[in-house]
């Protein structure tokens, strides 16, 4: 298998991570979870999914659709497509899954895979986090990581829309 086919196999259907989930759980994983729109990589990103990854042994992110980017964050995002976006994350040696969602949120995702530990970043009050009903419902637990300061999606759109380029 090429690097590229063992990538794209990480990106996969809420389906297709159902059955996996499932298999991983039975041989004990501590399964891991976070979301969001991840398009234009940064610093912040990558100590935060290291971070969230610590946390268990497998690392499953959910990853706005761009129609669901385009609603949350306006009508000139995301910048990369979807698969751009998927590919990136997927490259990363410590996420094992990347599973596109298409709403606004990842309840459907968090509620039919019930993670053990679901992520967010440190801007979130716990009792705001889509899915934290659910996953400590079923024993799970839910955390917060803190932001690497000066680091965010809107300060580069910022620093660009200032430039002379």
């Amino acid at each position: 298998m090429t690097h590229l086919e063992s990538i794209t196999r990480k990106i996969v259907t809420l389906d297709e991570a159902k059955q996996i989930v499932a298999e991983w759980k039975m041989a004990g994983e501590k399964i891991v979870f976070t979301n969001g729109c991840f398009d234009i990589i940064h610093k912040g990103h990558v100590s935060y999914l290291a971070k969230a990854r610590d946390l268990g042994t497998k690392l499953i992110l959910g990853l706005n659709t761009d129609e669901s980017v385009k609603r949350l964050k306006g009508a000139n995002r995301p910048v990369k497509e979807l698969e751009s976006r998927a590919l990136t994350v997927a490259s990363f040696e410590y996420i094992d899954l990347v599973i596109p969602f298409s709403e606004d949120t990842p309840q459907k995702v968090i509620s039919t895979l019930l993670p053990d530990v679901l992520v967010k970043g440190g801007d979130y009050k716990i009792d705001d986090i889509v899915g934290a009903k659910e996953v400590t419902a079923n024993g799970g637990t839910v955390q917060t990581i803190d932001f690497v300061d000066g680091f965010s999606t809107t300060n580069y759109f910022k620093k660009l829309k200032d430039s002379t380029i």
